[in-house]
């Protein structure tokens, strides 16, 4: 899948309003997944100097989800196991500040979205 494909220009704009907030803990934006896999992205925010770089809970299903950032580019490229590309979880609405999503994955050893 390409990475304009994921998000819309809307999130773009939800993602950089989120960057330029004085708040740093906002909601996730966004829900990518593997659907025949264990990986799960959830973004709040984008990079102000690179619109390919995001930022939010990254868990590659290994047991240790960790905030950080992650190429848009890149995500698009992974394939589960069975050779499907990222979606896009088009129901997903985050709720609560990124750092409740990132405690509770600590917890669980993986997303719990």
């Amino acid at each position: 899948m390409k990475a304009n494909e994921l998000l819309t220009v809307e999130d773009r704009v939800r993602l950089l309003v989120n960057a330029l907030a004085d708040d740093r803990d906002a909601a996730p934006i966004l829900k990518l997944f593997t659907p025949d896999g264990t990986a799960t992205w959830l973004i709040s925010e984008t990079d102000l100097e690179d619109p390919d770089r995001l930022f939010g809970l990254c868990d590659l299903g290994l047991g240790f989800p960790e905030l950080g950032y992650v190429s848009l580019a890149e995500i698009s490229s992974v394939r589960g196991p069975l050779g499907l590309p990222v979606e896009r979880d088009l129901h997903f609405v985050g709720d609560k500040p990124l750092s409740v999503y990132a405690e509770e994955a600590r917890r669980q050893g993986r997303i719990v979205a």
